[in-house]
Parts: structure tokens; C-alpha cells; sequence
């Protein structure tokens, strides 16, 4: 086995843990500020005043689900701009409704609400834990948070038989309020699910409040294919791109001022104070512009700065060729994929992709191109709402993936590790990012 070989195999088996660790955007940030924290990364309170030095690795998040960790380069902000890569911590899911007992039939079960645009059918048939964060107040009435997750497999949503539907394989359609409740045991009715939580989590008189908490598929990540080209997970999209821009940045040499973001809520549009049509990112980098005596001129520091959108792109399936432009066909291990769209659901134009591509080619990485056909929408990003927010050159970039939003998810064992290495080079890469008119 190469060297390079190795890498890779190292860096899908990090990849893996941090997949398998991270079940909600909750554990998702938390599993990040360990990463960071180990990397001597100082953690920020958006309540206190920062006192940031150059040289300085910082990270604050919000909401316990969105975080923004940067590197202060010794590099003027004025000259240099900002090296900025984001991505998304939340991933389609059913979550537990707020009184979500069913009992039906001597059996019980939870109300759930279809978080995201989730593929329904993977999710049955599936054993489902369950996990996220509860609010609680403890036996001196004070007001406290913590994650959870049962870790075990919990519950089922089981199908229906055959016999009883003979359409089903001709197209069953899932009712979402009715079609979908988990079954975690039989019992009678009276059994509380706060009380539960608090019984199986909480301390003796202490009370759950609320909760935010999501199924998800025990089946941990893996390495899959007769000759182990793949790697199957859950939330692929987008903890993927978290975790790739995080080991990316966590790489970055300190010249330049780079920055990592990843917000929650893109699955549902993004409108939140932690999603990226909320203020999170402007406020953190107008902090760090106020740190840097150079930093008189906002707009130009945004125009020598670059925001780069990753975002797990569509690979073609071979079972439905014709739902892909056949001249923009991504390929699982066919490289990272610029994600190109006129009506602007991705931010790419031709200046940003050029910029990519010449990355690419510097680290002997291939790159691809996708474009939805013309008859069929694609998806959305947080790329063209912060490019729209902070008014930054901006590209949308991205894995190529199959099964998109199933609650398991397929990508090449190669592309990760690449895009990496991209991100990495596009954290340290001297000058500014300005491409000069002719």
C-alpha cells in the first residue's frame, strides 16, 4: 500500500468516527470544538468582548448547532481578505413531535415530524436510536441543557407486508403524519416520554422541559465495494463537508486569515439566527475585521476575499441515466464537482470556478462540473445566501454523492480526502484572490 494510500484509508477512518459520533447538528458541533479544542483552538462567548491576535485559532458557536472557527493570519486583512469555506450540520431526519405518545394496539410509539426533504422509504424496516438535546430544570429550579443518545437501537418504523398491500412495489406513497411513528415497545397507555427521558438521562428531581431529538440509523459508517471504492454512511449531507473543511482548516499554516462556518437549518431554508440567512457569519466577520488596523475598508476586504460553498453535489445513477444532463455527469471518485446553475440556486460564476480549477489542477486533483437538466430543478446551498448577505465572490463545491437524503447516503472512498487538499491549499494560498481585468 502506498503512502498515499494510507492517507486516504486514515482519513476515512477519522472521517468515520466523526460521522458515527455525531448524529445531530448538536454532537455534530460538539464533536467539532473537541477537534478544535485539541488543536489548541480557543473557544469565543458572543456575549464577552474578543481580544483576537494574530496567529490566534478561535471558534464560537451558536446554538449549540452552528460554529465558525477561524485562524487570525499574519497576513492584512486589506491585502488579503478572508479565506472562508462553509458547509451545514443538519441533515433530513424525523424528529419527535412535543407530546408524542401514541399507543396503538398494546404498542408504543412516538409522533414524529418530517425534518428536511427526506427520502421516507429508507427510513423503514431500520433500527433507530435516538438522540439530540434536552432542557430541563434541576432540583434547584435552575435552567440547564445537555445531549443525549440512547445510543442502542430503540425503535422501529416496520412496513407493511405485501400481502396486505399488493401496489406497493408499483408505487406506495408514505403518509408523513400517519405512515412514519417509530415503535419503541409494547405497553399501555400512562407511560410519559419526558419522564422516560428524564429516568434514563437526568439526575433525581430534575424535570425535562423540551427537547430537540432526531431518529437516526445505528448502522455506522463503512467501506463498501468489491474492491472498497465506496463509503456508506448517514449524513453524508453535509457532516462530510464539515468534517472536510474542519480537517482543512485545522491544516491552514496561519498566513492568511481563514475561516470555516457551519450553520444548521440549510435543509429547511436556512432562516434562523444559527442558518446562514441569519446574522452569524456577518457578525463574526465584522469582529474580526475590527481586530485588524487595516480593516478600514469593509467592501474591500470583501473583494479580496472568497467564500466556498461545500455542499454535496448529485452523482449520476446508473439506474436512471435520464435524470442527468449527459454532459454533466459527476462520477463517484471523478473528483470534487463545481455546481453550476444561471437561475442562481448555486453561486459559482465563471471567475470563482476558474479559481477552483486552477487549485485543482495545482494539487494533481480532477475536478468535475454538474448542471441539473434543463426540465428539473436542482437543490440549494447556503453559497448564494451568504454571497447575497455579505456581498462576497462566492462558488458552490461538492462531493459527488448517490442517494441523496436517504437516512444512508453513498460517496467514493477518494473525494473527501481530495477536496481536503483543495481547501487546504485555498486556506494557505499567497496573495489575494482578485482576478485582474484585462
Amino acid at each position: 500500500m502506498t503512502s498515499a494510500q494510507q492517507q486516504v484509508e486514515l482519513f476515512n477512518a477519522e472521517l468515520a468516527d466523526f460521522l458515527d459520533g455525531s448524529p445531530t447538528p448538536f454532537h455534530a458541533v460538539a464533536t467539532l470544538s473537541q477537534m478544535l479544542g485539541k488543536a489548541c483552538f480557543q473557544g469565543l462567548n458572543e456575549a464577552e468582548d474578543w481580544t483576537l491576535e494574530r496567529g490566534g485559532k478561535y471558534f464560537v458557536t451558536r446554538n449549540g448547532s452552528s460554529i465558525i472557527a477561524f485562524v487570525v493570519g499574519q497576513n492584512d486583512l486589506a491585502t488579503a481578505g478572508i479565506r472562508m469555506a462553509g458547509a451545514h450540520t443538519d441533515s433530513p431526519c424525523l424528529m419527535v413531535k412535543p407530546n408524542p405518545e401514541l399507543v396503538r394496539n398494546g404498542y408504543y410509539q412516538l409522533g414524529v415530524e418530517v425534518y428536511g426533504g427526506a427520502l421516507l422509504n429508507p427510513w423503514f424496516d431500520r433500527d433507530l436510536s435516538l438522540a439530540g438535546r434536552l432542557v430541563y430544570s434541576d432540583k434547584n429550579g435552575q435552567l440547564k441543557q445537555t445531549l443525549i443518545n440512547f445510543n442502542d437501537p430503540i425503535a422501529v418504523v416496520p412496513s407493511l407486508a405485501i400481502h396486505l398491500d399488493r401496489e406497493a412495489n408499483k408505487g406506495r406513497s408514505i403518509n408523513p403524519q400517519t405512515d412514519i411513528s417509530p415503535i419503541l415497545m409494547q405497553a399501555e397507555e400512562g407511560e410519559d416520554f419526558h419522564v422516560m427521558l428524564a429516568q434514563r438521562f437526568l439526575s433525581d428531581g430534575d424535570k425535562v422541559l423540551d427537547y430537540e431529538l432526531c431518529f437516526y440509523d445505528v448502522q455506522g459508517a463503512a467501506t463498501v465495494g468489491l474492491k472498497k471504492e465506496f463509503f456508506a454512511s448517514a449524513r453524508l449531507d453535509n457532516l462530510l463537508s464539515c468534517f472536510v473543511g474542519a480537517k482543512a482548516l485545522l491544516a491552514a499554516d496561519g498566513t492568511n486569515t481563514a475561516l470555516l462556518v457551519c450553520n444548521d437549518h440549510e435543509e429547511v431554508g436556512s432562516v434562523s439566527s444559527a442558518g446562514a440567512n441569519g446574522p452569524f457569519l456577518e457578525s463574526v466577520f465584522d469582529r474580526l475585521c475590527s481586530h485588524d488596523a487595516s480593516a478600514t475598508n469593509k467592501s474591500r476586504i470583501l473583494d479580496r476575499s472568497l467564500f466556498i460553498s461545500c455542499d454535496n453535489a448529485h452523482a449520476v445513477h446508473p439506474n436512471y441515466l435520464l435524470k442527468h444532463d449527459e454532459k454533466h455527469s459527476p462520477v463517484l471518485n471523478g473528483g470534487p464537482v463545481i455546481k453550476v446553475n444561471s437561475t442562481q440556486r448555486y453561486a459559482t460564476n465563471g471567475v470563482t470556478a476558474s479559481f477552483f480549477r486552477q487549485m485543482c489542477s495545482d494539487e494533481n486533483v480532477p475536478v468535475q462540473t454538474f448542471v441539473a437538466r434543463g426540465d428539473m430543478g436542482c437543490g440549494s446551498t447556503i453559497g448564494p445566501v451568504t454571497s447575497a448577505k455579505l456581498g462576497v465572490p462566492t462558488l458552490d463545491v461538492g462531493i459527488p454523492q448517490l442517494a441523496m437524503h436517504s437516512c444512508r447516503e453513498l460517496t467514493g472512498t477518494l473525494d473527501p480526502e481530495r477536496l481536503a487538499r483543495v481547501l487546504k491549499a485555498f486556506y494557505n494560498r499567497p496573495g489575494a484572490l482578485v482576478v485582474e481585468p484585462r
